[in-house]
């Protein structure tokens, strides 16, 4: 976890994965495959994109801010009182790719929020994992 600001938090986790940064990719803009591990989308790759990630819990709201196929995805992330960016990177590495998932934004007085996305995160990982194994 790194702090960039005083009253702004933000998460970090990483993860090598044992597949092609091309599978990788596929797994996070693909909505059927984005079903698997994450959450039910009507996804769509393309720039200021507005879309929503629906679970039984409730759904979150988010934006397409910036993409660079097969390197980096960038999307708003929020349900009107929490407002952060979730960013992926890919880096291409020796035995697959390495996995970089970044939410920003977590405002100090929203640590249910943070907690949350603290716990949650690593299992959407587990369950990426899992799903890439699966095969397409």
């Amino acid at each position: 976890m790194t702090e960039s600001q005083p009253d702004i938090k933000t998460i970090c986790f990483e993860r090598n994965l044992a597949h092609p940064p091309s599978k990788v990719w596929r797994a996070l803009t693909v909505p059927a495959f984005l079903e698997e591990w994450l959450m039910k989308a009507n996804f769509r790759l393309q720039h200021g994109h507005r879309f929503n990630f629906q679970a039984d819990w409730g759904h979150v709201d988010c934006e397409i801010l910036e993409f660079e196929t097969e390197r980096r995805l960038s999307y708003t992330w929020g349900d009107g009182t929490l407002e952060t960016v979730v960013t992926w990177t890919l880096t291409p590495a020796k035995n697959g790719t390495l996995l970089t998932m970044e939410q920003s934004g977590f405002k100090k007085d929203q640590p249910r929020y943070y907690g949350g996305a603290l716990q949650g995160w690593p299992r959407f990982f587990d369950q990426l994992e899992t799903a890439l194994a699966r095969g397409d």
